[in-house]
Order: structure tokens, then sequence, then C-alpha cells
């Protein structure tokens, strides 16, 4: 099974999940690089992201795997021509042949931009950090089957905060993203509702990086 890194930024961040799928779809079709199909009444072709984003995220490490039908195509050929063939934002870094299991995908790296219009409020590096530090932490997640409350603690490994300028505060953290899995913007949520002072007036989430169980980079 080949594997691609990919990148989503800029505009590209409101294209859903299910819409990048039909993307990359057509654009191995235009690239003229055919997938490998399953069998059966309606088959499908073989191309997956290992990660489904929310809407609005921004990302520099994403994994797309997809198997070629009959053609073997060098990873900088199949780049080159993906990339024509991608919209603006949607750009695959590197392709290879993936080796290791997704199941060993574990951790992910991200960062929140919290923005403040009228400045970061007086102490909101201390009281967030102390919120983390709290023994649970209970954050409502929705799902298929309705609304949880979920301690997100566990799932936050590591966290560090910094301050941009007078009005946005950096968020960068270290979480689940497997088994179980913590969505970045649940961090927000919790912020919003432990410590409503420090809401922030608009929150940008970036996916930097990811891991194994090890904190070994993952590709």
């Amino acid at each position: 099974m080949l594997r691609a890194l990919f990148e989503k930024t800029g505009r590209a961040v409101y294209i859903s999940h299910l819409d990048l799928m039909r993307l990359f779809q057509r654009a191995f079709q235009r690239a003229g690089l055919p997938l490998t199909h399953g069998q059966g009444f309606n088959p499908r072709p073989f191309v997956s992201i290992a990660l489904p984003m929310s809407l609005g995220m921004e990302s520099r490490c994403e994994l797309l795997e997809f198997q070629l039908d009959g053609v073997e195509v060098p990873g900088e050929e199949i780049c080159r021509r993906l990339n024509d063939a991608l919209v603006e934002g949607v750009r695959v870094l590197e392709v290879y042949e993936g080796e290791r299991k997704l199941k060993y995908l574990s951790l992910l790296r991200c960062r929140l931009t919290l923005e403040y219009d009228r400045g970061i409020p007086e102490g909101a590096e201390d009281q967030i950090d102390a919120l983390f530090r709290r023994e649970r932490l209970m954050v409502e997640k929705k799902g298929k089957n309705g609304t949880v409350e979920q301690d997100i603690l566990p799932m936050l490994k590591q966290w560090k905060l910094e301050r941009l300028n007078p009005q946005e505060l950096a968020l960068e953290a270290l979480i689940c993203c497997q088994n179980p899995a913590l969505n970045p913007m649940q961090l927000e949520a919790a912020i919003r509702v432990y410590l409503p002072g420090l809401s922030p007036d608009f929150t940008r989430c970036c996916r930097l990086e990811i891991y194994d169980s090890e904190q070994t980079v993952f590709r």
C-alpha cells in the first residue's frame, strides 16, 4: 500500500472530509493514476485518509493511503502529478511505501491559537496551565450516539503555552489521536466551560506532527 504525506492549509481548511476524499479521487483520475477498486456491485477505490479532521482545521501532517491498479510510478512522479491536479491549499509533500500499519499511529502534536480582540487577559497562562493540571477535566463530546462527557486529561500528554503577541496565545499540545482520540478543539471547549473569562474570540487549530506511542515520527 502506498502512502502520501500531505498538507491542508489556507482556504482548503473549509473542505469537509468527504469532499476531500472526492477531491483526491478526482485528482488521481486527472493525473492518469488509476486506483485499484474493490469488488462488488458498487466497487470503491482503495484510497483512505488516516485521521479525518474537523472542518476548519489546518494540518501539515495528513496521511493518505492508496493503491494503484496495474502501474508502477515513482513516488516523486506521483507527487508531481497529484499536485498538478489538486486545488490550492492541498499539497502532497511525499509519496512512499507504507511499511508500518496505521494502528501504530498513536499521538498528535497540535497547536491552538487563541485570539483575544481586546488583548490576552491578565494571568491567562497560569490559569490555563492550572486547568490542565487538575485531577479530572470533564468535557462534552458529540458522537453518533449523542453527547457524552469524557475526562480529557488522560489523553493530554504534554502542553505548553506561548504568548505570540498581545492578542494571541498559542497552546501547543501532544494528545492521543487513536483508541482513544481527543479532538484538539476539546481543549478550547474546556477553557470556555471552566474559565469563561478566558474564552477566546476566535481559535485556529493546526495539526503539526504525528507519532507512534514512543513519540517517534510516524510515516
